[in-house]
């Protein structure tokens, strides 16, 4: 295969992942590491992609992926984390349903639930949740973003009126050091509400989050209670997870 052509492939597969490890390129493409790494630091190089160790992910670490690729992204493996953090949730619990992609996954897995009370800021959870009439669903106020996600000063005060068992939360980027990172300052500050309006927060994201940048803290990974994902975390993240109170729980 040409190099240009490769490349081409490349920054497709970036675009519509997100992340790729080198070890899938190698197979996806049907050349050596060597091959691979030498034509990731070329793209990293004219900021096609960012190259990452053992992979490659999104040169943009200021904004966040359109809502229509995200969904896309790694939709297998959200589906088993949503069905893992399914069994967590007894019936007749309440929750916080948080913005994002993996978090409307886990609401379509709550489906065979019975007697939730859920509280939301995004819109698609509770589109899907309300086909369950057994459930009883509040919707925060504020200012609604195109990807359905709500957020804003009211929200954030209407949420911290709660005290609900589970907060559901969504994250776009863990750091190395275990900082939980997103691209909107609004959105965080709802996230931050949820997290202590919840007896328990359940972290759900893909191992993707682990490669990429994003530019507002929200906490620690050690802030929560549990973390769901498809793949074991860095070392760095499961070290301070080992020290931590933090249940994880690797989603296959």
């Amino acid at each position: 295969m040409k190099q240009s052509i490769r490349h081409q492939k490349i920054v497709e597969l970036v675009k519509l992942q997100g992340y790729i490890s080198t070890d899938e390129l190698v197979t996806l493409l049907n050349v050596s590491p060597q091959t691979i790494r030498r034509d990731l630091n070329e793209l990293a190089e004219n900021n096609l992609i960012r190259r990452h160790h053992g992979g490659a992910a999104s040169p943009s670490s200021a904004e966040n992926s359109d809502y229509s690729e995200r969904k896309l992204f790694f939709s297998l493996e959200k589906n088993h984390i949503a069905q893992a953090v399914s069994r967590l949730i007894p019936n007749g619990s309440s929750l916080f349903i948080d913005i994002g992609t993996t978090s409307e996954a886990v609401a379509n897995a709550l489906l065979g639930h019975q007697n939730l009370r859920i509280v939301t800021n995004n819109l698609n959870a509770a589109h899907i949740l309300m086909k369950n009439d057994t459930f009883k669903i509040t919707v925060a106020g504020g200012s609604l973003r195109q990807d359905g996600g709500i957020i804003g000063e009211a929200t954030v005060n209407f949420i911290s009126q709660f005290r609900l068992d589970y907060g559901i939360l969504g994250i776009s980027s863990i750091d190395l050091d275990g900082s939980l990172l997103d691209y909107d300052y609004h959105e965080v500050q709802v996230k931050r509400a949820i997290m202590e309006s919840s007896r328990e927060t359940v972290l759900v994201t893909d191992h993707s989050k682990f490669s990429r940048q994003a530019i507002v803290k929200l906490a620690s990974v050690t802030d929560v209670d549990y973390l769901f994902t498809d793949q074991e975390p860095p070392k760095s993240i499961m070290e301070l997870i080992h020290n931590s109170s933090v249940e994880l729980r690797v989603c296959k």
